[in-house]
């Protein structure tokens, strides 16, 4: 059997420039791969750049392309968009998500639509769009979230757009399997970046860190390696969601 690499193949990251999807970026060009880096908006653009200066460092290829996700059009010109600049892609990465804490009983219609097509619309077509674009013996990795084993006060609408995401991996392994496309998910903890903090108070970020392994919160350097081997030799794991959270939760 062909042993299945990065060296030399084309990976679309969604979210890909900075944070995780930067991580993930450049340690897929490390690995020999050429990467199309996706951003949602001008504001992050410096730092995209940032990330595709890393990958191009490795004598890689590398694009930068931007969107906004929540629009089907747009997920298809991404993916159009990135094969066109590097050629057919292998691996499709969605790192995209937004968080919001918030009652209930607070909660908007806006803020539960925009919750809902960024966490869960946006994931659904990306899916589909690369059934649609991915060579066969591909990759689909989406990042969920370590709140789908478990429940707590305020993320309603965050845990709750990103719940469907399992049951659409799960359909897209059964629907990709004769192509030899894997379709996975990966739930990490509360992760150390700035989507967390801006959510939470410091009692509760204490708290969120009393819960794992060490007393610390996830590190995107923890889940990176997890996407990786998942592209590569863990290609036989599909239609499940990996928990990697040091203990915050299991199921």
């Amino acid at each position: 059997m062909t042993a299945r690499t990065l060296n030399g193949r084309n990976v679309l990251i969604a979210g890909g420039g900075k944070n995780l999807g930067g991580l993930i970026a450049r340690q897929a060009a490390e690995a020999g791969a050429n990467v199309a880096i996706h951003f949602n908006s001008e504001s992050s653009r410096p730092e995209a750049e940032e990330t595709l200066a890393a990958v191009e460092a490795t004598g890689t290829k590398g694009v930068l392309l931007t969107g906004d996700l929540t629009h089907p059009e747009a997920v298809a010109a991404l993916f159009a968009d990135a094969a066109s600049a590097l050629g057919p892609i292998a691996v499709a990465v969605n790192t995209v998500g937004k968080v919001l804490r918030k009652p209930i009983v607070e909660t908007t219609e806006a803020e539960y639509d925009s919750m809902f097509d960024i966490n869960a619309k946006a994931a659904y077509f990306f899916i589909k769009e690369a059934g649609r674009h991915l060579v066969d013996d591909g990759a689909i990795i989406t990042i969920v979230t370590a709140l789908l084993g478990a429940f707590t006060d305020g993320y309603s609408t965050y845990a709750g757009g990103k719940s469907p995401v399992e049951h659409f991996t799960r359909a897209a392994a059964k629907e990709f399997a004769d192509r030899g496309i894997s379709v996975t998910a990966v739930a990490p903890g509360p992760m150390d970046t700035p989507f967390f903090y801006g959510q939470e108070t410091p009692e509760r970020v204490e708290f969120h860190k009393s819960q794992a392994m060490g007393g610390q919160l996830t590190q995107i350097e923890d889940i990176a390696p997890i996407v990786r081997f998942l592209a590569t030799d863990g290609w036989w794991i599909t239609g499940q969601t990996i928990f990697a959270n040091g203990g915050y939760t299991t199921r």
